[in-house]
């Protein structure tokens, strides 16, 4: 079967493996030798066939010796290990979204450098993806990712503070290990603009997104890629990406004020006429609340407008075609069942 047909109800899942790499000089070797045997065919735990027919190692222009690993690997597994360069640097996210873009399989399983994901995951990955009809799958780790307790802390508490923020209740099952139909995959990769979140995008298109568990491994022997500013930065980068809620607060402050000011001014006209305020201090006061809840509004009213266009620069797709789902790899399960029943029928 070539790269990028769609499986039919009898045919092995194709697979492609992406894996953004910029610190992987120690580390891709091992991992790729456990995705070989992978690579010749193998069954899911509830009897999918599937195959990993290309893995995708995007090259992020990292400080060590990764692009002379790349390089063998490609030498190693011929056909199947495929380069992604990139002229330079971009992030984790752009990386995998290069890696996506150059997909050409059924399925596309974004996965770490660092061996913390475990490639035997992927079969059960596709069951949950088949059973639920899903077109995203996260892997939901079952045990703490093997960081420091303030780095897995503030990390649920990012996750919190989106999810109330964009009125969103998806950001907690985000993760670095996924299983993406690969015509989702690659219409996201094609339409998200510099900036945007992959998560986010993923999430404007995406069918029943679910999750499969998983246990993450430690990681191999290298420093970590991240620091809290680059934490920081890419929880910042959630924050823009995830919605316009944010920019409808400045007007909800705004007319907060407004409101505010209107009832602040009518007590200290009571105040004025039954008491002895200090003078001139009742119409100041009033000014300056009425006038910050009006230039808030204002604000507020921009902002509305800004978060109009923000969705049109981020590439948000006012909607997204793709091919009948029962014709794909996640209709091997109803087609098994109407080939099943014919059987039966022939044979009393």
């Amino acid at each position: 079967m070539a790269l990028g047909e769609s499986a039919g109800p009898h045919q092995a899942q194709s697979v492609s493996i992406v894996i953004p790499v910029y610190r992987g000089a120690t580390t891709l070797a091992p991992l790729l030798s456990e995705i070989e045997p992978m690579m010749h065919g193998f069954a899911t735990p509830d009897g999918i066939d599937a195959r990993v027919c290309e893995v995708l190692l995007v090259h992020d222009q990292g400080p060590d010796d990764s692009d002379d690993a790349i390089r063998t690997l490609s030498a190693a597994y011929p056909g199947v290990v495929r380069p992604v360069w990139l002229s330079r640097n971009y992030g984790q996210h752009a990386a995998t979204l290069a890696g996506m873009e150059h997909a050409t399989c059924d399925w596309i399983v974004t996965m770490d450098e660092d061996g913390q994901h475990n490639p035997a995951d992927i079969g059960a990955m596709i069951d949950v993806a088949v059973r639920e009809q899903s077109t995203l799958v996260y892997g939901a780790p079952t045990n703490e990712p093997p960081h420091s307790f303030l780095r897995n802390l503030t990390s649920k508490g990012s996750k919190w503070v989106i999810d109330t923020l964009s009125g969103s209740r998806n950001s907690a099952i985000f993760h670095s290990y996924r299983l993406i139909l690969g015509d989702y995959g690659r219409r996201v990769a094609q339409y998200a603009a510099s900036g945007v979140y992959l998560d986010v995008a993923l999430g404007w298109v995406a069918h029943n997104v679910t999750t499969c568990p998983i246990e993450l491994r430690q990681e191999g022997d290298r420093p970590s890629g991240y620091n809290y500013r680059t934490l920081f930065s890419h929880f910042w980068r959630m924050v823009l990406t995830s919605g316009t809620r944010l920019l409808r607060l400045v007007s909800v402050l705004g007319a907060a004020f407004a409101v505010a000011g209107l009832l602040y001014a009518a007590a200290l006209i009571a105040m004025r006429v039954f008491g002895d305020p200090p003078a001139g201090w009742t119409s100041l006061a009033v000014l300056v609340l009425i006038s910050t809840g009006g230039i808030l509004f204002s604000l507020g009213v921009i902002a509305e407008y800004l978060g109009v266009t923000l969705n049109v620069a981020m590439g948000r797709p006012l909607y997204l075609t793709t091919s009948d789902l029962a014709d794909g790899p996640l209709g091997v399960r109803r087609a098994s069942s109407r080939t099943s029943g014919a059987t039966s029928e022939s044979h009393p």
